[in-house]
């Protein structure tokens, strides 16, 4: 099966020349960075941290180098295959790997490769003194390698490789302090509710093969537009359960809260990045299934749309800064679905935001683990308050990206969010007024909780002691060592300038347009400059509102009870109890009824049927006795009864 065999729904692919045919470079110097690190033991603790960083910078290098390369040739000849081996031969089925670089993976390499590359560098200072350092890089060094290669493959089998690689990593990365059963426990939350998405995942490349005879993206995309219109849609349905669990979307959203568990660098290059925007990935990447398949492509857009108001919800209740930030992750991912979902007009808009949330969102986190380092690792924001005077590089760099994540102009979330909720507002009958409305009202909910945020830790008052006044309770806020701050300040640039630069005379959404296709001329249901208006007020109110709440007046710092809104949200909506209430209690009850039918009913036959032979042989074998004259009395008895019988029967 070759992909170059056939036309893919973005164009023909050509085999890649140049540094381009050098692309398996992208995932093997950090897979080899990793396998080093495991295999190595502790011969490599010393250097381990900064062979892992060297390597994940030259996997940048490498992307960079292939992006301008790509920019050397025509706009519709940019897209290359590299060939690889014959993964898999099977009869018919022979899978080839390749990786396809175009103009949509290179966006991710870069991403990943650029953002990753700073977290290792920040994770040199925040892990300076954790005795597994070594092992914590090696894992970061193999999810690069995985998400990298869940990008960049050709194939959805190939896809899915990195997609599980990517699980396996977060799974590690999120227990890494496993010694607390706490962690171990959102470790494994987190790896079970990715299995149900990978279940989805697995039917439908199946139905792929079954559909098409093929799972390679070329062949799939091309056959999309004439296969049924039945089977299009569940096989978006499928790509769509995959999706929402790699990209904690409604249903499937309930593990990312938890997953702030593992250290703050995870939460940066998993949970806000890159992982988390995967779901994304696999649905533009897909266009042309969702495209023959209108009501899973509905399907989409209803999942963004619930789950960026649900994540806001959520984010103004939380009290735990990371879980603040992860609450916002989710919502931020569901203006991504929504864009997706609402096809050509919002797929480059969705790929947009979520480069420029991988910066502002990712510098936040590191923010949000600086503020910990600085506050011997407590989370609680209603005992932080008037930090910015004490750790003023944080302080900044932080509110760079508030004034990013709100839309504020020119930042960079002005550039790429607000178009999606522009996007939004396109289309005909109740779909521009009900998605375009909840993204506007899902922007001025982010304003007000990203604003309760930032000002709960960094303004107001004080509501911590200081460790001078108690040694024992008392915290000694301090700014970040350089390896931890550079990094912020790089991503703090890139939420200030990223939107604006890619924003440029439609320079991204013109990149993408070979993959994507052109987003078209329509128009809004209301003039742009209204949307941007209304949009901009709801976000003053809702930063205003918080300003009054959390910075003018007193914050407690015990939180009080609140409305049943405000403890559902922080019970995120009683999300868990549902899914223990419809799935594991009727699971529980259902395994405990399986086992009982097997034990009593099939072990039970089986058991009785085993205990009546061997009865019948226990007793059937006093007969021998080995005794002659126990033999000739039943001998004598048998001739007598053989004798009788005749007697009766004359």
């Amino acid at each position: 099966m070759n992909s170059l065999a056939l036309l893919a729904a973005e164009g023909e692919v050509a085999s890649a020349t140049g540094i381009t045919a050098y692309a398996w470079l992208l995932v093997l110097l950090p897979l080899a960075g990793a396998g080093l690190l495991l295999l190595g033991g502790k011969a490599t603790n010393a250097w381990g941290h900064l062979l892992a960083t060297a390597l994940s910078w030259a996997s940048f290098v490498v992307g960079l180098l292939v992006l301008l390369a790509m920019v050397g040739r025509g706009h519709e000849e940019r897209a290359a295959h590299v060939g690889g081996w014959n993964f898999i031969p099977a009869g018919q089925f022979q899978l080839e790997t390749g990786l396809l670089v175009d103009q949509l993976s290179i966006a991710f390499v870069l991403l990943i490769t650029f953002v990753g590359s700073l977290i290792h560098v920040y994770s040199i200072g925040y892990m300076a003194h954790d005795p597994n350092r070594r092992k914590f890089f090696a894992y970061l060094n193999l999810f690069v390698a995985s998400m990298l290669l869940l990008v960049l493959a050709d194939s959805y089998l190939l896809l899915f490789v990195g997609w599980e690689g990517v699980g396996l990593a977060s799974y590690l990365l999120i227990g890494f302090w496993n010694h607390n059963p706490a962690y171990a426990t959102a470790a494994n939350k987190a790896f079970f509710v990715n299995r149900v998405g990978d279940v989805g995942m697995s039917i439908a490349i199946m139905l792929m093969f079954a559909t098409f005879g093929s799972v390679d993206f070329a062949t799939v995309h091309a056959g999309a537009a004439e296969a049924g219109s039945t089977t299009m849609t569940v096989l978006g349905l499928l790509l769509l359960v995959g999706a929402c669990a790699k990209s904690a979307q409604f249903p499937l959203q309930s593990w990312l809260g938890d997953a702030m568990a593992g250290p703050t660098p995870v939460s940066a290059l998993i949970h806000a990045a890159t992982m988390v925007t995967a779901g994304v990935y696999l649905v533009v990447r897909s266009h042309s299934i969702f495209d023959a398949a209108p009501n899973a492509q509905l399907a989409v857009a209803i999942v963004g749309a619930i789950t960026l108001l649900y994540g806001a919800i959520v984010g103004c209740a939380k009290d735990d800064i990371k879980k603040a930030l992860a609450a916002s992750t989710m919502s931020q991912i569901g203006y991504m679905m929504l864009a997706a979902g609402l096809g050509p007009v919002g797929y480059a808009f969705a790929i947009f935001h979520l480069i420029t949330h991988g910066f502002f969102k990712a510098g936040m986190f590191l923010g949000a683990g600086s503020v910990m380092h600085g506050m011997k690792d407590r989370v609680d924001m209603r005992g932080f308050g008037g930090l910015s005077g004490f750790m003023k590089i944080t302080w900044v760099t932080f509110g760079l990206g508030w004034l990013a994540i709100l839309g504020v102009p020119p930042f960079s979330g002005f550039w790429s969010k607000d178009k999606i909720i522009e996007a939004a507002f396109i289309g005909e009958g109740w779909r521009p007024w009900v998605f375009g409305g909840i993204a506007m009202i899902g922007a001025g909910i982010t304003a007000f909780y990203m604003s309760r945020l930032f000002f709960m830790t960094f303004h107001g008052k004080k509501r911590w002691v200081d460790e001078h006044e108690d040694a024992e309770r008392g915290v000694h806020p301090h700014e970040s060592p350089l390896t931890m701050t550079v990094p912020m300040m790089v991503l703090a640039v890139g939420s200030g300038l990223l939107g604006l630069v890619l924003s440029w005379g439609g320079m991204f959404t013109h990149w993408l347009e070979p993959v994507v296709g052109a987003h078209g001329e329509e128009h809004p249901v209301l003039a742009v400059p209204v949307i941007m208006a209304l949009t901009l007020l709801l976000v003053a109110g809702g930063a205003a509102y918080a300003w009054m709440l959390y910075w003018r007046d007193e914050v407690a710092v015990v939180a009080p009870r609140g409305s049943l809104v405000t403890q559902a949200a922080r019970a995120d909506l009683y999300q868990d109890a549902i899914n223990e209430g419809l799935f594991m209690r009727p699971g529980t009850h259902l395994t405990r009824a399986l086992v009982f039918t097997d034990g009593k009913g099939v072990d039970g036959v089986a058991g009785s049927l085993a205990a009546m032979i061997g009865g019948a042989s226990s007793r059937l074998r006093r007969v021998q006795t080995g005794y002659a004259r126990s033999y000739a009395l039943t001998m004598l008895t048998g001739v007598v009864a053989v004798l009788g019988a005749l007697w009766v029967m004359n």
